[in-house]
């Protein structure tokens, strides 16, 4: 006899002569929001249980360590613990918030080294100021407490992302662990801050879903609200561009939906740019800025080589160098690139390939303040996919508790060694 169990045919009234199959009504709004909710509520739970364990942690060690008592408000500096989340990029775009732009190369008088122009509001993206006025307006609070709003919740929506992106990868165990990684990842205390990091990643993490269920025209305009928010939106737009030739070239959703995605994607990015030229008077005056004013710039990766090859030695001397931060920074760049065979090995879609690989490229190809490199990072989320299938191995309390404990330790390594230990 067979053993197998052969699948019973699917017989239903509407199969049988004179009948008509019953209707239903169609599931309603409130049903389909409970459904989301529901499948969704784990992922944010144990993101939102992980961050607030390392936030609290950030905030005991700033407290306890009071170093930010004594400075600048702008550096790091403030009367309380938490004032330090709207310091360094936070001060710009609470400025931003408030009074907006004012691009303009401006040189400092005599200045003939790295810096030679004053820094300006141009050098930081829009949509996230933006979406900080919209959310003070509504609710009557400040541009700090209307940037850390759109933040968190921000991250509420990445961890959503990852989650689903991972999901559909590895099933729903992976998509819980990828939440939890984001939330413990190195540069995450930056998640919390008023830091346009978490909207970013929340957009590239949708805009990748978008691509790999063929929802193309959403894939663009998420593409291009990126693009609106960090200029690393470049690899974002590339991988759109990469899969949707891959679709043309399958001819799986036709023309028009790719080439439409593919002409959307850029305009953010390239819209933003064009403006700021065309105020300075300049096309390349946010590269001329980003160079002149902050001293980052394109250098074929010559600084990240100093840096990987001075610190394990023990030299910091080279450009920008915080020695805490910037040993988090190595780790972190050895552990992306141990992940990146582990990742393709799995032979993801090809726009989560050509996302993390030129994000990566992206960030070690420039010169700038290189500890930052494990915030830079942050949009790479597929690097947390290998981990993730590893993790869905173990059973829950055990993922849990390896979690925590990085939690834990992540309110020092992510939190309080970039806004204290070095400059994010």
């Amino acid at each position: 006899m067979n053993s197998r169990t052969d699948p019973m045919p699917n017989f239903t009234s509407a199969a049988l002569p004179g009948h008509e199959p019953p209707s239903f009504p169609a599931p309603g709004p409130s049903h389909r929001i409970r459904e989301t909710a529901r499948h969704y509520a784990p992922a944010l739970a144990l993101y939102g249980a992980l961050k607030l364990l390392g936030f609290c942690t950030f905030m005991y060690l700033l407290h306890s360590a009071g170093d930010y008592r004594t400075k600048h408000p702008r550096f790091g500096g403030g009367a309380h613990a938490w004032d330090v989340l709207g310091t360094w990029d936070g001060w710009w775009y609470q400025q931003i918030a408030l009074h907006g732009y004012h691009p303009e190369l401006v040189p400092v008088p005599g200045a003939t080294g790295l810096i030679t122009l004053e820094g300006n509001s141009a050098a930081f993206f829009p949509l996230y100021p933006a979406l900080m006025r919209l959310t003070s307006e509504i609710t009557g609070l400040g541009p700090y407490g209307a940037g850390l709003v759109v933040s968190v919740v921000a991250s509420f929506v990445a961890a959503m992302g990852i989650f689903a992106v991972a999901e559909l990868l590895g099933g729903s165990r992976a998509g819980l662990a990828a939440a939890g990684l984001w939330a413990v990842w190195p540069g995450s205390g930056v998640e919390w801050a008023v830091y346009s990091d978490s909207l970013y990643v929340a957009l590239a993490a949708w805009a990748c879903y978008a691509v790999l269920t063929r929802r193309w025209l959403t894939a663009g305009l998420l593409t291009c609200a990126a693009g609106l928010n960090r200029p690393t939106a470049a690899a974002l737009i590339a991988a759109l561009a990469v899969a949707a030739v891959s679709a043309l070239r399958h001819r799986r959703d036709g023309v028009l939906r790719p080439l439409a995605a593919m002409a959307l994607a850029p305009l953010g990015l390239l819209g933003y740019l064009a403006w700021v030229g065309h105020r300075m008077g300049d096309y390349g005056g946010y590269f001329k800025l980003q160079a002149g004013a902050w001293a980052h710039e394109f250098d074929y990766g010559r600084q990240t080589l100093d840096v990987l090859t001075s610190v394990p030695v023990g030299h910091f001397d080279y450009l920008f160098a915080f020695p805490f931060e910037d040993v988090i920074g190595v780790g972190t760049v050895l552990l992306a690139a141990a992940l990146i065979p582990l990742l393709i090995r799995l032979r993801p879609p090809v726009v989560l390939v050509v996302h993390t690989v030129l994000t990566i490229a992206l960030v070690l190809s420039s010169q700038q303040i290189f500890g930052n490199v494990s915030r830079y990072l942050l949009p790479a989320f597929p690097l947390f996919i290998p981990l993730a299938m590893a993790l869905r191995r173990l059973s829950l309390p055990l993922q849990c508790t390896l979690l925590g404990i990085a939690a834990l330790a992540s309110g020092s390594y992510a939190g309080y060694a970039l806004f204290e230990l070095g400059v994010p």
